[in-house]
């Protein structure tokens, strides 16, 4: 009997993980394209899913391949079908026997595949944001080096100065230098989450530090986006650190997890389609990287008055008064999802997300969940 329900348990667990392993073709998924040169995988992934974050099962990307075999524009894309029946897009380069649907000139495509492959999203646009969005907490104050001075006598340094430093930096790592912003609350509690970090600008690290020794490590300031001062914070960077996250996109699937929005990049009420937020939740909710949750907004709330429905901020004061909160006049509309977005930086209380997809604006007051 225990060999029977084993075998029963096995055979539904292993039916659940290939179902979530299918892809969910669009009925309107064309069969071949020609890529174009602004396109991205994730654009054309939501072309042919349902569910674009799977893109790396489409294209069937291996992660183990160093050189994976890149998609310019200008190649035509197969839509195929695997042994399995799951679809896979390939580069057509075989002769079409029928007509073409473009045709480009030996010149135009030679300029095409001079330019760089499409990319997963925009990172050109999107890396300084990926790579230098932070929240400065009580312990990475407590911790980071800082700008002591330069090997000029100014107050303010500019581009190609050498910076001293106070911590035990390392000579060929790059840096970021940020000024400490405004305190950063969360919007459902209160509480102190940190600092904005504020990007001034950009070293590699010249000499080791070495402050048991009272050694100041050396920087040369690469890129000066505003005036660096003593005192200004000092923090590591890995441009290839957050990589992976769009590589290992996954659904928050089963998590409990209901964020709100501190603010976006661009700190404007709506917001829309690869803006950057900072979420009010982080390590300390099981976030993490690569993680895709839903946005979502409440519908407004609607009464059934005696003149007809109405929305409960239309209603008069005297109605809103005497009614109150409980009145069954009142009813509470659904909850909708308006979009999506994928986390790529987790810190102890807060996380940075990327927005992937949006139906119409997203709004700084709409609410964050698992899928």
């Amino acid at each position: 009997m225990l060999k029977k329900i084993l075998i029963t348990t096995f055979c539904i667990l292993t039916s659940a993980m290939v179902l979530a392993d299918q892809l969910s073709l669009k009925d309107d998924a064309p069969q071949t394209y020609v890529v174009k040169k602004g396109d991205t995988l994730w654009d054309i992934s939501a072309m042919y899913l349902e569910e674009p974050w799977l893109w790396p099962k489409l294209w069937r990307w291996n992660p183990e391949i160093n050189n994976p075999h890149l998609i310019y524009p200008g190649d035509k894309l197969r839509l195929t079908f695997d042994d399995q029946g799951q679809p896979v897009l390939v580069k057509d380069n075989a002769q079409s026997s029928g007509k073409p649907e473009y045709k480009w000139s030996p010149q135009i495509r030679k300029k095409m595949k001079d330019a760089n492959p499409i990319t997963i999203l925009p990172l050109e646009e999107l890396a300084p944001l990926l790579n230098y969005s932070n929240v400065l907490t009580k312990d990475i104050l407590a911790d980071a080096a800082t700008v002591m001075g330069a090997d000029e006598k100014y107050k303010s340094h500019v581009e190609g100065a050498i910076l001293y430093a106070k911590g035990d930096l390392q000579a060929g790592k790059s840096y970021a230098i940020y000024k400490q912003g405004e305190p950063i609350l969360d919007p459902e509690t209160g509480d102190h989450l940190g600092y904005y970090a504020i990007l001034a600008g950009t070293a590699k690290g010249l000499r080791d530090g070495n402050m048991a020794n009272r050694i100041p490590a050396s920087l040369m300031l690469e890129n000066s986006r505003r005036e660096i001062r003593a005192g200004d914070v000092i923090l590591e960077v890995n441009t290839e650190q957050l990589l992976p996250a769009f590589y290992q996109m996954r659904l928050a699937e089963g998590k409990d997890v209901q964020a709100m929005f501190i603010r976006n990049h661009n700190n404007v009420r709506e917001f829309g389609k690869l803006e950057i937020v900072l979420l009010n939740k982080g390590a300390n909710a099981n976030i993490q990287q690569g993680e895709i949750y839903a946005i979502n907004r409440q519908s407004p709330d609607v009464l059934d008055t005696e003149d007809g429905p109405i929305y409960e901020e239309d209603a008069s004061r005297w109605y809103r008064l005497t009614k109150g909160d409980d009145s069954e006049d009142r009813y509470e509309m659904p909850i909708e999802n308006i979009g999506q977005l994928m986390v790529f930086k987790v810190q102890d209380k807060t996380s940075f997300a990327v927005v992937l997809a949006t139906k119409k604006s997203v709004r700084i007051s709409d609410t964050v969940t698992a899928p």
